[in-house]
């Protein structure tokens, strides 16, 4: 077999892979979603309690450092956009609806979530599998999608449309405060900018990634959690792993989205 052939079957075994990978996140999210339905009508305790931890952990635990970053971030930006444009407030206020409400805060709220709870989600659910939890769960008649799968992608699906909208709010406040304050920048100028440039389609957009995001992280994180086999060390790959297609997917989803929207839109 020859160099060219070796390339070709090593791309096409790569190729598999990941198209299979695909069709797993794809068919856990659709577990999800026929699960939803029942579930809520049930109003099952179990699961609810387990949706409210993970919801408490990915969202309420994860606020601070969310705020944290958000003002760190809009501080640097409007610092920079005011060197650049002077006290033109109302393209400030445009620039950071561009910057921020579009891309940086989806991405951002994004990795955050996946450094802390998508390596605990692979992790947590492949040490369950590697104990036996999850088939002493299935014998016991409890659908381990049902009681595991739905209430940590609706948990982490919800509380990265939440964080992210916290992202923007506290952003835009804190440039709002250094603008004013430290730039002397009206403040009729700053928000008439932020309202001109902050229209449906700017919404439309900031929730759909956040919401897309939400949903495939926290699929993709629980495919590697049940895809350990019985040894423990296969738990720290699983959840390295995990992060890194999570990273990729969310990359690739806001590169598509935006694409999207600006056809969709323009």
């Amino acid at each position: 077999m020859n160099r060219r052939s070796v390339i070709f079957v090593r791309l096409g075994r790569w190729s598999l892979v990941r198209l299979s990978l695909v069709s797993d996140i794809i068919f856990m999210l659709g577990q999800a979603l026929r699960n939803f339905l029942p579930a809520l009508r049930h109003g099952n305790a179990a699961i609810r309690k387990v949706l409210l931890k993970q919801i408490y952990f990915t969202g309420l635990e994860a606020s601070g450092i969310i705020v944290t970053i958000a003002v760190l971030l809009g501080a640097v930006i409007i610092t920079q956009v005011v060197s650049l444009v002077g006290d033109n407030g109302s393209l400030t206020g445009k620039i950071l609806v561009w910057v921020v409400l579009r891309e940086l805060a989806p991405l951002l709220t994004a990795i955050i979530v996946i450094a802390r709870s998508g390596t605990a989600i692979a992790a947590e659910l492949g040490s369950m599998k590697i104990n036996g939890e999850i088939d002493t769960i299935e014998m016991l008649g409890i659908p381990a999608d049902r009681y595991l799968i739905l209430p940590r992608i609706l948990g982490v699906t919800i509380s990265v449309v939440i964080l992210t909208f916290y992202f923007v709010l506290s952003s835009f406040v804190a440039s709002f405060l250094i603008a004013s304050f430290g730039w002397h920048i009206p403040y009729q100028q700053f928000v008439q900018g932020i309202m001109l440039s902050l229209g449906a389609t700017e919404v439309i957009v900031l929730f759909s990634k956040s919401l897309i995001f939400g949903l495939f992280v926290s699929a993709t994180c629980c495919c590697y959690g049940l895809s350990v086999g019985r040894s423990a060390t296969e738990i720290p790959q699983a959840a390295t792993k995990a992060v890194m297609t999570s990273l990729f997917a969310v990359f690739f989803l806001d590169g598509l989205i935006t694409y999207l929207a600006s056809i969709t839109f323009s």
